[in-house]
């Protein structure tokens, strides 16, 4: 059981990027960072969609970590556009 919702998961991760990337190359808009926060806010909404009720799987608890680890990455992109936009005075 646990091993075919890990399947699923993996399986709708996978093609959510896959359609990121496809789309994006479509648009012309193909960049790391689009990529990059387009596949976490995937991952994301997949994680919340698939989350079981009762008992959380030990990979489950691990997806935190990269969860996390993706939200700082997302974080410092932030903050590398804000800086781009400023003038050059401000900070």
């Amino acid at each position: 059981m646990a091993t075919r919702r890990r399947h699923r998961y993996i399986t709708a991760t996978v093609a959510w990027q896959l359609m990121t990337v496809l789309v994006l190359a479509l648009l012309g808009s193909l960049s790391f960072e689009l990529v990059f926060v387009i596949s976490l806010i995937g991952i994301l909404v997949i994680t919340e969609l698939t989350a079981p009720f009762a008992i959380t799987p030990a990979w489950r608890r691990r997806l935190i970590w990269v969860i996390a680890g993706g939200l700082l990455v997302f974080g410092y992109i932030v903050i590398r556009r804000i800086i781009e936009i400023l003038p050059q005075g401000v900070i």
